[in-house]
């Protein structure tokens, strides 16, 4: 769904975006930014850092998150991510779960390279997802 964006909406993605142009991703060329929003209103940012062993690099998204957390933070309410792609920029797979995991399902701003902004939340981009109950048999 795209939607116009209010000013906090606009702030998230500023964010983003400033991160973005930040990244180290001097192998791919595709730089990414996220901002990540806590409920009590402050705004974790991060870029994607890439390694010539590709599975050693970084997503903007749980760089954005681990930083959160490690500064104490526990709850979120959305995270914006921006790149230099025509299409939206949704988080791959791996981050998907690493946010609905620490996150829950919060809302997900994705521009495009026209400025224009899609949103969904988590659990439409990630569907039945695997959760601590899958993993202990629907125990807690």
């Amino acid at each position: 769904m795209l939607i116009k964006t209010t000013a906090s909406e606009s702030a998230l993605i500023t964010a983003a975006s400033e991160a973005r142009d930040k990244s180290k991703a001097k192998f791919s060329h595709f730089r990414v930014g996220a901002a990540l929003e806590t409920r009590s209103g402050k705004t974790y940012s991060a870029f994607n850092v890439e390694s010539s062993s590709y599975g050693l690099s970084m997503c903007a998204e749980r760089i954005a998150v681990w930083t959160a957390i490690t500064a104490g933070e526990s709850e979120f309410t959305r995270i914006a991510i921006v790149s230099d792609a025509e299409d939206f920029c949704t988080p791959c797979g791996a981050c998907r779960q690493v946010l609905f995991e620490l996150a829950g399902d919060i809302e997900v701003y994705m521009t495009n390279s026209k400025g224009d902004l899609k949103t969904e939340r988590l659990t439409s981009l990630l569907p039945d997802a695997f959760t601590s109950k899958t993993l202990l048999n629907g125990r807690d």
